[in-house]
């Protein structure tokens, strides 16, 4: 049931403290050769925001992904308080795995305050209950898929502008995706940003391989985030339907740059990310 994938999610996300700013976090029962980086970035997320005053809310992260991650393997994650201050709490996040960091994050928090308010509008796109399922994508195209894959997801993803799984159509160097956790969350709101923060680094990358007819279906293709930046912008729930409209200003060296705005059903922009990755050809 979806409603259990969410549990499963919120269950991973879930961090065991070992010492004072000291987390260990494990991944879930799936077969995967390396970490999913959401995942990672999530957990960094929740062990910063176990060390800072709940009335500070995260409102921007940066990270490097570093290494592969051993999804069979625990991973350490070690928080270093860099500032306290009277509006913003900064946290610095190392995750070690074999004695290597695989992944660092720095987390900036602030105190909620009032001050100019601007947004750009969201695209008109289709509602998001009228789209397929990527499962009901994936399934049309027939593509094979890893067992992993096919067992209930946390996150319901909806592409409204699906330029098919074949990988042979070049399209526009952009997509608007809509997704939300697959069941209810619990309220806490840093438990929602950590979601989306986990859902981020789903689909963007693929946008910076549009213009070139390929995606993450390809097994031509070697796809792996390098880094990942994200700002919130206003309350939301990981739980309702938020569009990820997505584009990507340039590919070059090996490397692919993509952005996104997230916003609520609504039209409120809430996030906005920004990410490298490596999108090689291998064959």
């Amino acid at each position: 049931m979806p409603q259990d994938a969410v549990d499963d999610l919120v269950e991973v996300l879930d961090l065991e403290p070992i010492e004072v700013n000291i987390f260990r976090g494990v991944s879930p029962d799936e077969d995967r050769q390396r970490i999913f980086g959401g995942q990672v970035a999530g957990q960094a997320l929740v062990a910063a925001a176990r060390t800072v005053e709940p009335d500070r809310q995260v409102h921007s992260l940066h990270a490097y992904f570093l290494r592969a991650g051993d999804p069979q393997v625990p991973v350490l994650y070690e928080v270093e308080r860099l500032r306290d201050g009277g509006s913003f709490t900064t946290r610095r996040v190392a995750a070690i795995q074999h004695g290597k960091v695989i992944f660092n994050l720095s987390a900036s928090f602030q105190v909620p305050e009032e001050g100019f308010d601007h947004a750009v509008p969201m695209p008109d796109v289709p509602a998001p209950d009228s789209l397929p399922t990527m499962r009901e994508r994936v399934a049309e195209a027939g593509i094979e898929t890893a067992p992993w894959f096919d067992r209930p997801r946390p996150i319901d993803i909806r592409h409204v502008d699906w330029p098919g799984a074949d990988g042979i159509r070049s399209t526009e160097p952009h997509q608007n995706v809509w997704f939300r956790a697959d069941g209810r969350l619990p309220d806490d709101p840093i438990l929602h940003t950590i979601v989306l923060t986990y859902a981020s680094d789903m689909t963007l990358l693929d946008t910076a391989t549009r213009p070139h007819g390929r995606n993450w279906f390809d097994p031509s293709m070697f796809m792996a985030s390098l880094d990942h930046a994200m700002w919130f912008h206003r309350p939301f729930r990981a739980d309702a339907w938020l569009l990820y409209a997505q584009d990507s200003p340039n590919a070059t060296g090996g490397r692919g740059l993509s952005r996104g705005l997230v916003f609520t059903q609504d039209g409120t922009l809430v996030a906005t990310v920004m990410q490298e990755g490596l999108i090689r050809r291998v064959r």
